[in-house]
């Protein structure tokens, strides 16, 4: 059991995740080798993940969505998402659902922000950071981390900094990088993923 911050019971069903994995790759006629062959992942993780009741890291999510060619925000269903016309996405912290962290899958806690915008080049949502290194993560594009509670032990490649808030960076993500809550609270970040294209199939 991890301990610090507690969060609330509005978070989302991550069955629903797995599920809609699942469901656009089969209408898709795909199989598991073909979205293996597309992500880079293995098979048998790929059949895990649709299996599992816990989502994967989002970077993960991210690289499913780009092979299935849909927005990575139409995997989590939300029903009750923005208001948006294509053009503008207007959210409101009520609608807004949690990802819990998973220690199957080794992810972190996360909410989406500004799901629904079509053709979007930023993927902007709050992670709730470990407390305890998991892995790093490396992909095409930029982010950008700004630290709104608590601290965090950044990791870019061979270099650490430590973050409090207001603290924030902008990097290349194709350079391995992850980070960690210090102290007995999870740092609350905003992060951003800019992608230079988008590898839609």
């Amino acid at each position: 059991m991890v301990s610090g911050k507690r969060f609330s019971d509005d978070s989302i069903d991550e069955r629903l995740i797995s599920g809609n994995i699942k469901k656009i790759r089969t209408s898709k006629k795909m199989t598991l080798q073909d979205l293996a062959d597309r992500t880079g992942l293995t098979k048998g993780y790929l059949s895990k993940v649709e299996r599992s009741d816990k989502a994967p890291p989002y970077s993960t999510l991210n690289k499913i969505a780009g092979a299935l060619s849909v927005e990575v925000t139409t995997l989590f269903n939300s029903t009750a998402g923005p208001v948006h016309d294509g053009t503008i996405v207007f959210g409101r912290k009520k609608d807004d659902k949690l990802v819990r962290e998973s220690s199957d899958l080794a992810g972190y806690d996360y909410t989406v922000l500004g799901a629904g915008k079509p053709g979007r080049n930023m993927e902007p949502f709050l992670i709730y950071a470990p407390f305890s290194l998991q892995k790093m993560y490396e992909h095409e594009g930029e982010e950008f981390f700004y630290v709104l509670e608590g601290r965090l032990e950044f990791h870019y490649g061979e270099t650490k900094y430590t973050m409090e808030a207001g603290d924030h960076v902008y990097f290349d993500s194709r350079i391995p990088h992850s980070g960690f809550s210090l102290g007995d609270t999870k740092a609350k970040l905003l992060v951003v993923i800019y992608f230079y294209k988008r590898n839609r199939q």
